[in-house]
């Protein structure tokens, strides 16, 4: 993606639930990211998901003992990549829509608990035709809970 954003535009912002709103077609339950605490567009991302207790998923995965599940991280972990590209090629509210194409040595280190705050950071490798790469790390205080690298495709909706 950096290719093709001339580097004397990229810039550094922070943006709120209704501009990820905007952004992605998510929504509950399966909306992640709550804000994006910076974005440089073509190069990275740090957004935040504020994790309650009163997710759905907690019902059942652990009961007594709520753990966040890996492939919901890596999902949110997704998202915020699709907003980085999406931000980036100034595709917001066009209908585009960002498709997870695989993911690759997705690791989980720590859980992810209720009232916890899960940091994502995600930052684009490399592009191939419509193709893109990222590398995502979510972490609780500085603690790293998931990493993996992912590629994604953006494209129109299916009709």
């Amino acid at each position: 993606m950096s290719t093709e954003i001339a580097p004397e535009t990229a810039s550094e912002t922070a943006f709120d639930i209704r501009r990820v709103l905007n952004a992605l077609p998510h929504r509950y339950p399966l909306l992640l990211v709550d804000r994006v605490r910076s974005i440089i567009l073509g190069e990275e991302i740090h957004a935040v998901k504020a994790v309650s207790f009163n997710e759905e998923y907690f019902q059942g995965h652990f009961p007594g003992r709520p753990i966040m599940p890996g492939v919901l991280q890596i999902e949110a972990l997704a998202q915020a990549a699709a907003i980085l590209g999406i931000e980036t090629l100034e595709l917001a509210g066009t209908g585009k829509l960002v498709y997870f194409m695989g993911v690759d040595g997705a690791k989980f280190r720590a859980p992810v608990e209720p009232g916890c705050l899960l940091d994502l950071n995600v930052s684009f490798l490399q592009k191939r035709s419509r193709v893109y790469k990222f590398k995502g790390i979510a972490s609780v205080e500085g603690k790293t809970t998931c990493e993996c690298e992912f590629t994604a495709m953006i494209a129109d909706p299916p009709e």
